[in-house]
């Protein structure tokens, strides 16, 4: 019995349970509450529904043709109209060209004029003071027949000086007849064959001042619309290149929302739709209209600096602004999106 009574006297005696009062429970669900409250505190604000940026559709200046850049006639910043010169490069060579192609359409026209005109007066002329002549010739070889016709009938001369006048009249008015068709060919113009070439020269010519005054306007292009001069990319002195861009010019109405949606977006939105755009310059949202929706997924671009959104396959949707919303973006800005229907 000692050692059982031993081992009875050390086993430890139990803690009494301890009972939670109203008042602490209480306690520890305001301690909670305020727990939550300084949560929600931290925790950011929700973020819009997507995240984009500004993307612009330059258009790019260039000329056709290659040359060395004489002068640059707008600035970046500047805004131009439609029709305005923004550039020149040199023509020299092509001025020379077009000297050389009016003194070959004058010369081409100048000989199809000529072509269509007789001989000058002045050439005509001594033949006809020829054709005077042989006239009279003839006239005195006519009267020399008679007189040896009327010897010979009265039998005082031979047949044979008779044979010799009539001989001298035959020359004497193949001659009239001669002079008299040179005289008639000589009024008259060139034959149409030769008049064709040589109209057809003249309008050669004249094709080749028409060739030669494109190429110079082609070296000084104009804008093709209003717009805001963005980059100019080379400098008076400069070679450029054929169709190598000079210039690049902003239309107002090629300012776009880019932005990027998951596939589960994709039935709640469509063409035409409204959309409002914040950023942090805009001075509130700016309305605008979805116009593309991209066919084909992609990775998230890394212009939109997101964690959330970073490597998520999206699908890119564009929205226009109205021309005089467009004012308040500039190009590359980060935007939120969100539906119009958003408050």
């Amino acid at each position: 019995m000692g050692p059982v009574m031993s081992m009875i006297a050390l086993k430890p005696l139990a803690k009494p349970p301890i009972t939670r009062t109203k008042s602490h429970r209480l306690g520890l669900r305001m301690l909670a509450l305020m727990g939550a409250v300084a949560v929600a505190a931290c925790s950011p604000e929700p973020t819009p529904d997507w995240s984009g940026y500004v993307h612009a559709q330059y258009v790019y200046v260039s000329a056709p043709l290659p040359g060395r850049l004489r002068h640059v006639l707008v600035q970046p910043g500047q805004s131009v109209s439609a029709g305005q010169p923004l550039f020149e490069l040199d023509s020299d060579v092509d001025q020379l060209a077009r000297q050389e192609a009016v003194a070959r359409y004058q010369a081409a026209q100048a000989q199809a004029q000529n072509l269509n005109t007789g001989r000058r007066e002045q050439e005509m002329a001594p033949m006809r003071e020829q054709l005077v002549q042989a006239q009279a010739q003839a006239d005195l070889a006519q009267k020399a027949v008679s007189r040896q016709q009327a010897l010979v009938r009265q039998g005082f001369v031979a047949q044979a000086l008779l044979d010799d006048a009539q001989s001298d009249l035959v020359r004497a008015q193949a001659r009239v007849r001669e002079l008299q068709a040179w005289l008639q060919a000589a009024e008259l113009p060139a034959r149409q064959q030769e008049r064709m070439a040589a109209q057809a020269q003249a309008r050669v010519a004249q094709e080749s001042i028409k060739q030669t005054d494109w190429r110079r306007a082609q070296k000084r292009p104009v804008a093709t619309q209003a717009g805001l001069v963005s980059e100019v990319f080379f400098q008076p002195g400069e070679q450029v290149a054929a169709m190598q861009p000079v210039l690049s010019i902003l239309p107002p109405d090629q300012l776009r929302a880019r932005f990027y949606v998951p596939e589960s977006v994709l039935p709640s939105i469509r063409l035409g739709a409204s959309v409002q755009l914040g950023c942090s310059a805009c001075g509130g949202w700016v309305a605008a209209q979805i116009s593309r929706i991209a066919s084909s997924p992609e990775y998230t671009p890394p212009v939109i600096y997101s964690n959330a959104q970073r490597q998520h396959l999206v699908y890119m949707v564009e929205a226009r602004p109205s021309v005089a919303d467009a004012a308040r973006l500039r190009p590359g800005q980060p935007l939120d999106v969100r539906p119009a229907a958003m408050p």
